[in-house]
C-alpha cells in the first residue's frame, strides 16, 4: 500500500463519525473537524518509523487527538513488531490506526490518552535481587554474548567447592560457599556440572572441572 491508499479508508471512517475531513492541511496528512471539538489529526505512513513518531508528537502542539495510521501487519512477526510499536505510541499519548489492504477496514488499536505506566513490583524485585546477588560487575553493558548472572556465579562456586572437597551434601556446600539454594542449583544441573551420587550428595562432573579451569 502507498500512503495515498490509506487516505480514503481513513476519510470514510472519520466521516462515519460525523467529521468533515480534508487532506494535506498545513503539515497534517489528514485533518478532521467536528463542531465544538478539537480537530483529529492523522499521520499516514506505509510503516512505523522514527519520522512518523516525530511528526505525531509535533502535531500534539495543535491537538490532543493525534493518530498514526499504517497498513495492517502481516504474519506473526509483523504482529509482534506492530504490537511493540503500539505500546510505544501509547507512551507518547498517540493513537494508532491500521488499514486492511483487502477491504480498507480501519481498526483502532489505541486512542490518544495520557500514559500512566503501571510499575511491576515482581519485576522490580527480581532485578534488585539479581543485582544484590551478583558478585562484582563481570559483564560489559550492551553485550549480546554470554552474560555472567548471579545464578551462574553461584553454580560455579558450588562446583569449585566440590572440586576441592569431593562429593558433599547440599547443606554443607550451601553453608561453605554462602549459596542458600546450593542444593536446588546442583539438583537442577542447568550447566551439566553436577552429578547426584545419592540423596542430597553431589559431585562435580568433567564439564564442571573444565568450566573451572577456563575461568
Amino acid at each position: 500500500m502507498k500512503e495515498t491508499d490509506l487516505y480514503l479508508p481513513v476519510k470514510a471512517w472519520l466521516e462515519g463519525q460525523g467529521f468533515e475531513v480534508k487532506a494535506e492541511v498545513g503539515a497534517c496528512d489528514v485533518m478532521a473537524c467536528r463542531e465544538g471539538e478539537d480537530p483529529v489529526i492523522v499521520e499516514l505512513k506505509v510503516g512505523f518509523s522514527l519520522a512518523l513518531l516525530q511528526q505525531a508528537v509535533a502535531r500534539q502542539r495543535v491537538s490532543d487527538w493525534v493518530y498514526v495510521c499504517v497498513p495492517r501487519w502481516k504474519g506473526k512477526s509483523g504482529w509482534r513488531t506492530f504490537k511493540g510499536n503500539v505500546g510505544l505510541c501509547k507512551r507518547l499519548g498517540v493513537g494508532v490506526l491500521s488499514v486492511k489492504s483487502e477491504d480498507g477496514h480501519v481498526q483502532v488499536h489505541a486512542d490518544p490518552a495520557e500514559f500512566k505506566p503501571r510499575k511491576s513490583k515482581p519485576r522490580k524485585g527480581a532485578l534488585l535481587k539479581e543485582f544484590e546477588r551478583r558478585e562484582g560487575d563481570p559483564n560489559l553493558g550492551g553485550t549480546r554474548g554470554k552474560v555472567e548472572t548471579a545464578y551462574l556465579q553461584e553454580a560455579r562456586r558450588c562446583a569449585a567447592y566440590l572440586a576441592e572437597h569431593g562429593p558433599s551434601r547440599g547443606a554443607e556446600v550451601a553453608k561453605a560457599v554462602g549459596v542458600p539454594k546450593a542444593t536446588a542449583i546442583m539438583a537442577a544441573n542447568h550447566y551439566g556440572w553436577f552429578e547426584k551420587l545419592e540423596r542430597g550428595v553431589y559431585s562435580v562432573t568433567k564439564a564442571g572441572v573444565t568450566e573451572l579451569s577456563s575461568n
